[in-house]
């Protein structure tokens, strides 16, 4: 079964950016196929990882679940919800060299998702047994993790900014986490866009108060910001790049 890797934190820490990283570092590391879960409805990981992405889970959800209300279902004539949900959900599969990605999307109706929901539950099982990572960039509740959609995680990482209203939100996941009795190998901290990677000691003190586990501080960095401005994959960033090089150092302190 899959090694499940779930990323998360508030928005604007360099979540999304991070995640990429660990896409590439574990696909460098012939550690593939992944497959890569963008399950954070305000997300962008197609962007950093550089991938155009057509369809998204959210969009066959909703097409799935107004099927039999439609003037003209999308459904064929003889073909049950069930089979068209799985020829569907590989469409929404974008297919790589070394990894997959997958974006949950969100779904806009009114109407119930509980069906398809399931049907999505079961078709992420097949894809388990199929990967040896699944990494997945979560929003700041997990909920997709939380309600079962998701397989359970092995391995979250929290990522902040070097400021006390982050790491108190990544402190607010970590006890999700334990709430939802998901029982993660590792809950690991990582601050992000630290400058000068130092981290003066009110942070610290609290990250203390919080009870995390530090695991690594990513320095601030120019080149991300200019990648991200001109539309570049951050994955694209070169090897000697400070930022990058700090993410890889602390995937290599994992053990993945």
């Amino acid at each position: 079964m899959a090694h499940v890797i779930a990323v998360a934190g508030k928005g604007g820490v360099g979540k999304t950016t991070l995640c990429g990283m660990l896409i590439q570092y574990l696909c460098e590391k012939k550690k593939g196929p992944v497959l890569a879960v963008d399950a954070d409805a305000n997300s962008n990981l197609n962007e950093v990882l550089g991938v155009e992405v057509d369809t998204t889970l959210g969009d066959v959800r909703e097409e799935i679940a107004h099927a039999e209300i439609a003037e003209e279902s999308p459904i064929p004539k003889g073909m049950s919800k069930a089979d068209y949900a799985e020829v569907r959900f590989e469409d929404a599969l974008a297919e790589e060299d070394d990894y997959d990605l997958l974006v949950m999307g969100r779904t806009q109706g009114k109407g119930c998702y509980c069906f398809v929901n399931g049907l999505l539950q079961a078709q992420l099982a097949k894809y388990q047994k199929n990967y040896p990572y699944i990494v997945v960039d979560n929003e700041a509740g997990m909920e997709h993790i939380s309600r079962g959609i998701l397989p359970s995680m092995e391995t979250a990482i929290l990522v902040s900014d070097c400021s006390r209203r982050g790491v108190q939100a990544v402190g607010r996941i970590a006890e999700l986490i334990k709430e939802c009795d998901m029982k993660p190998s590792r809950v690991g901290l990582i601050i992000n866009r630290a400058p000068k990677a130092e981290l003066n000691p009110g942070i610290l003190e609290e990250i203390r108060n919080q009870g995390l586990d530090l695991i690594g501080v990513v320095p601030q960095d120019e080149a991300v910001y200019e990648y991200d401005c001109d539309g570049k994959p951050t994955v694209t960033l070169p090897e000697d790049n400070p930022m990058r090089k700090a993410a890889f150092e602390i995937f290599d302190k994992l053990g993945l």
